[in-house]
């Protein structure tokens, strides 16, 4: 049986990877003809969607979008190449990271100009968490994504914690001032 057949069996990293291609209109753009930042996050936000819902078999949410670089303007008439791929699953959620290329087509060259990692939940239709599979990463290089996932998820969830600590502080002193 296929990883594919049953729900609950690993899968591979190779199994949920997802591309999409956009040709940059005016109407996605500022008056300078870059390609505004919201609309490239939104871009990645649905290709990262893509292998998550590759991967879950169900609906996914997004939770986070963690970490983005704007490394190179994208202009007015280039194609944006984006590609995503789930680095690792949590018990209901499933870090993907998505990497953007600008490509050239008159000289056949492409430039990588964003990077993002996003945290997608697994629902129902109902909107209840969901399990996901586990992922079995294989190369090194998606070795190296699974480790650094679970490292940027402790970060989160320190940080989390860090903004509750600070929340109920300010909440306390605000009830003892008044």
């Amino acid at each position: 049986m296929s990883s594919n057949e049953n729900p609950q069996l690993p899968r591979l990293v190779s199994d949920s990877q997802s591309e999409m291609t956009e040709i940059i209109l005016p109407n996605d753009t500022n008056t300078l003809g870059n390609l505004l930042g919201g609309r490239l996050m939104h871009f990645i936000d649905l290709t990262g969607a893509m292998a998550a819902y590759r991967h879950s078999h169900t609906h996914v949410v997004t939770a986070s979008m963690d970490h983005i670089d704007f490394i190179h303007p994208v202009h007015v008439g280039d194609l944006l190449i984006l590609k995503s791929s789930v680095n690792r699953a949590f018990r209901t959620s499933l870090e993907v990271g998505v990497k953007a290329w600008v490509e050239n087509t008159f000289t056949n060259t492409r430039l990588h100009v964003a990077s993002a990692y996003l945290v997608f939940v697994a629902i129902d239709q109902n909107g209840r968490r969901m399990p996901v599979p586990e992922i079995t990463p294989i190369t090194a290089d998606e070795q190296r994504r699974y480790a650094d996932a679970m490292l940027r998820r402790q970060h989160r969830e320190a940080e989390a914690a860090r903004r509750k600590k600070a929340s109920q502080e300010t909440a306390a002193l605000s009830n003892g001032t008044n």
